[in-house]
């Protein structure tokens, strides 16, 4: 039966049941790709703070992953985990249930279905930004702290939204917002367009059919698009919604454009897409673990394919 065929009650069953595996998916997609999530964002919190400081070899991957395992072990690769899975269960649901409506209104436009997949994604990020604020500075707290023998400047989620709100204000939770939308804009416009675009491509070349080898191109495809497009205004995220309390509460950028001038100015153009390897390193797993279990999680429950 059709969507346009069912009823009310149907329709909410059908949301809440896609709600559910979206939340689902995304929670062991992000589990699994964390540890390279966190050496992404140190990658790109150096020089963060330190306009000045000459550049070091600290700018490596291996060296990054190194200087987490010697401060934490294991478990310092999933220093602000339980914030990024609580930011899933928020995100992902609302950009994934709004493409999939929005992109009917589109039809067959490729234009069209990128525009709704960056306003999808724009719209779940500002709802979720808060979770996501918490997560970076509980990953950031190894970088400038725990690194140095101090402890960290938050002991979970609640203590980090008590202790936000106290120094900074509820609008604190919400520091970054418009660099982390803008991001979410062009993430999500590159991720879903291209994974719907990858996979519909693949099914009607016949180059294999709706099944799970098609799900793993599309979401490689997906996740190249994805980084290359966020990865700039990944940097200016990360820079600012860490910046506040790093060094008792000096700001180092003004505004995100700031941000964006500070970091060419000072690093080069090339800058703006530090990490880009640990990004896409982690995308691409993400993106094949979200999109081959949401795939066959809608299939056992009864959905179409996505």
């Amino acid at each position: 039966m059709g969507a346009s065929g069912l009823n009310a009650a149907q329709k909410q069953r059908r949301t809440f049941t896609k709600i559910t595996l979206t939340s689902l998916s995304a929670a062991v997609a992000e589990t699994a790709t964390f540890p390279i999530d966190i050496i992404k964002t140190r990658l790109q919190l150096q020089r963060g703070h330190y306009l000045r400081r000459p550049p070091t070899a600290a700018g490596s991957a291996l060296r990054v992953a190194v200087d987490i395992w010697r401060a934490g072990g294991a478990f310092g690769f999933y220093d602000g985990l339980p914030p990024a899975v609580l930011r899933h269960l928020f995100y992902t649901p609302i950009r994934i249930v709004s493409y999939e409506n929005l992109r009917n209104l589109a039809g067959d436009s490729a234009v069209g279905r990128a525009f709704a997949g960056g306003v999808s994604g724009a719209l779940a990020q500002v709802l979720a930004s808060p979770a996501d604020l918490i997560k970076v500075r509980m990953q950031a707290d190894g970088h400038h702290l725990v690194s140095q023998g101090l402890p960290s400047r938050y002991t979970g989620i609640i203590d980090a939204f008590n202790k936000i709100i106290r120094s900074e204000g509820v609008l604190g939770l919400w520091r970054g917002v418009f660099p982390n939308t803008q991001r979410a804009f062009l993430v999500n416009m590159g991720e879903l367009s291209c994974y719907d675009q990858a996979k519909r491509f693949i099914i009607n070349h016949e180059i294999c059919e709706d099944n799970v080898f098609a799900h793993t191109m599309a979401s490689i495809a997906s996740g190249l698009c994805a980084t290359t497009l966020s990865c700039p205004a990944d940097v200016v995220k990360t820079r600012m919604m860490n910046q506040a309390s790093c060094e008792k509460g000096k700001i180092m950028y003004r505004t995100s454009y700031d941000c964006l001038v500070k970091t060419v100015k000072f690093e080069g153009v090339p800058a703006l897409w530090k990490g880009f390897f640990p990004t896409w390193a982690r995308l691409g797993p993400w993106q094949f673990v979200f999109w081959v279990s949401y795939e066959r999680f809608r299939q056992a429950s009864g959905l179409s394919s996505f």
